[in-house]
């Protein structure tokens, strides 16, 4: 039996810029290596734009979102969003909540983290994606779009360690 076809959702990306300027929407880029490869330095340090920073930080809603009571699908897509970016999965940690079926959790890279926090009752779940290196943590969001099916998405990206 086929799916009934799924209209896409819009995702909202809204960065906020280092010098505190007021947010606005703009595309997320792939991150770029830092410079050429040096195997003695291993800091992982992104460039991209001209600015320098320690990797991207994601700040991604899901709202009308499905299933978000489920820790196995939830395990699952958190797994498949560290694949689809390329990092480096070291453990896995859920908690589900009662009685409304929240579930809380992270999953730890060598990268840096993905973490959950979700409201079955409210259709909401919030997920953290920081990611340095050549991870791409924008990858991150078609997985998680795809396992939760939202009405509406709405991603933030900071920069962390801006100097």
């Amino acid at each position: 039996m086929a799916l009934p076809a799924r209209k896409r959702t819009a995702v909202e990306v809204t960065q906020f810029p280092v010098n505190r300027a007021r947010p606005k929407s703009v595309t997320v880029p792939n991150p770029v290596p830092h410079g050429e490869v040096d195997e003695d330095r291993k800091d992982y340090f992104i460039t991209r734009n001209g600015v320098t920073f320690a990797g991207s930080h994601l700040i991604i809603d899901l709202w009308g979102a499905q299933d978000l009571d489920d820790e196995s699908k939830i395990e699952q897509a958190m797994k498949d969003a560290v694949t689809a970016a390329g990092a480096t999965l070291l453990h896995i940690h859920l908690h589900k909540f009662s009685p409304n079926g929240g579930v809380s959790g992270v999953a730890v890279l060598s990268e840096s983290h993905i973490s959950v926090h979700t409201w079955p009752e409210k259709g909401f779940a919030a997920f953290d994606v920081f990611m340095c290196g050549a991870a791409e943590p924008t990858k991150a969001i078609a997985v998680l779009e795809a396992a939760f099916r939202p009405s509406r998405v709405v991603v933030g990206e900071h920069k962390r360690g801006t100097n």
